[in-house]
């Protein structure tokens, strides 16, 4: 499916680097992005959101080459797509809907599947306006996976059963998670969480340090469901790492929320290992975004290492780096070759002698 990429700079943030998330995004999904059209606004076009004559422009670009399908690197409100598509005549998907269809696409244990046809109900509820046909004769694509076509045809009474039922179905899946972790703490295990921005090397570090050969790759949210593992330390001995689900700039609101029972285990960990991409030109900028998602879940307050990951690449060699109260603030590793894990695993060693509690509110170590 060939697109058309829309971005808008409004003055805040990278927006250069953001266009380029924007088009991994949207290969992740499955589309291929043939043109990117720009434009400056101080605030968004009521109507078109880009205005009509940057709308006029748009067009023409999906005539001449070939697209269906225009992707917006913004929230557009339900009036703006619906006009949108009029004044296109193709697809127009937003931000927001382009995150939700890749972890439609993603999403592989049961846990994972409720929580994202649960996100895209609660998205998809706000446009009813627009007719479940309407949605229908598309025949599924980017930003219409997930919900089947039998809850395309309900109405807004329907939609809320659903929902209330799969948010049942959450809290559930919650309570069993919630009694494991506490048989976790009744053994006194150490349990650690990999976090970071989406394809920082999460899961290849995981996969480096326990061999559980979870899926990894080099693209968006290639990880969506919580994988954990034991692994031996040596003296320390067994603790517990997990593998969560990547961060990203504007995360839906809908998906900060329906993840959160995937995310329970990072609130409850007795260490975070915040892995970053340390050859990403955006990197200072990611790992403030990992930490606003943290608060927003209440795991601001856990202690925190930085693992500085992919040094292979950026030519640095593995070591650590010591704050000036001698704990331990930055690990060099290479999650694809091994190097600096063994600093790594001393790293966690260290962090047992001095284990976080739920209770507890120790400061968490930041680059910021």
């Amino acid at each position: 499916m060939r697109a058309v990429m829309v971005g808008v700079d409004f003055g805040k943030g990278d927006f250069h680097a953001s266009l380029e998330e924007l088009a991994l995004l949207s290969t992740s999904a499955g589309a291929q992005p043939v043109a990117a059209i720009t434009g400056r606004r101080s605030s968004p076009d009521a109507s078109l959101f880009v205005g009509s004559g940057k709308a006029d422009e748009i067009a023409e670009a999906l005539t001449d080459l070939g697209a269906d399908l225009a992707i917006f690197n913004h929230a557009l409100s339900p009036a703006q797509q619906r006009n949108l598509e009029r004044h296109l005549k193709v697809r127009v998907i937003d931000r927001t809907s382009l995150i939700l269809d890749i972890f439609a696409q993603r999403a592989k244990s049961h846990e994972g599947k409720v929580q994202v046809e649960l996100a895209q109900l609660q998205h998809l509820a706000t446009r009813l306006v627009r007719g479940w046909t309407h949605l229908e004769r598309q025949k599924g694509g980017i930003g219409l996976r997930g919900p089947g076509e039998t809850q395309l045809e309900t109405d807004r009474r329907l939609i809320g059963e659903r929902v209330k039922m799969l948010r049942s179905k959450l809290e559930k899946l919650q309570r069993q998670r919630l009694t494991q972790r506490r048989a976790r703490e009744r053994s006194a295990t150490f349990s650690v969480s990999l976090v970071g921005y989406t394809n920082a090397g999460k899961s290849t570090l995981f996969n480096n340090m326990t061999k559980a050969g979870v899926y990894a790759a080099d693209q968006l949210f290639a990880t969506l469901d919580t994988t954990s593992r034991r692994m031996h330390l040596g003296e320390v001995g067994n603790i517990v790492l997990s593998d969560t689900v990547g961060f990203i700039r504007e995360l839906p609101t809908q998906l900060v929320a329906a993840f959160r029972a995937t995310l329970e285990e990072t609130i409850h960990a007795d260490l975070l290992l915040h892995v970053v991409d340390a050859v990403s030109p955006v990197r200072d900028e990611q790992i403030v975004q990992v930490n606003q998602v943290l608060a927003e879940i209440g795991a601001d307050h856990i202690p925190q290492i930085l693992v500085w990951n992919k040094i292979d690449v950026g030519g640095q060699g593995p070591g650590v780096e010591y704050d000036e109260y001698d704990k331990i603030r930055r690990v060099f590793v290479s999650a694809k070759t091994g190097e600096g894990i063994d600093l790594l695993r001393n790293a966690i060693a260290r962090s047992t002698q001095h284990p976080h509690r739920p209770q507890n509110t120790t400061t968490a170590c930041s680059d910021q």
